[in-house]
């Protein structure tokens, strides 16, 4: 069973503050995050190996971007997004 089918997925935005390398102002950045909520239930069709994934499964975010844009109309650059973990467990 492949291991998609114990979470819903959806998308979230969430903003953090980051400074730009280039022009160094502070602004709040909206990224873009995959929510993986683990399912209730197990789906049909699985066997002992799969219940076993399934109890060891934990709902998760991940990073989709890897870079914006600064906010400040003179600069505008893309800057990658360091400093904040591109994974979390709720």
């Amino acid at each position: 069973m492949d291991e998609r089918a114990y979470y819903t997925e959806s998308q979230e935005k969430k903003s953090v503050p980051l400074n730009c390398p280039w022009c160094k102002t502070q602004d709040s950045y909206e990224l873009n995050w995959a929510v993986r909520k683990k399912k209730d239930r197990l789906p049909g069709g699985a066997d002992e190996r799969d219940r076993a994934k399934f109890a060891k499964a934990q709902s998760y975010m991940v990073l989709i971007d890897n870079q914006t844009m600064c906010k400040n109309m003179r600069c505008r650059k893309r800057f990658d997004i360091s400093g904040i973990k591109t994974m979390a467990f709720l």
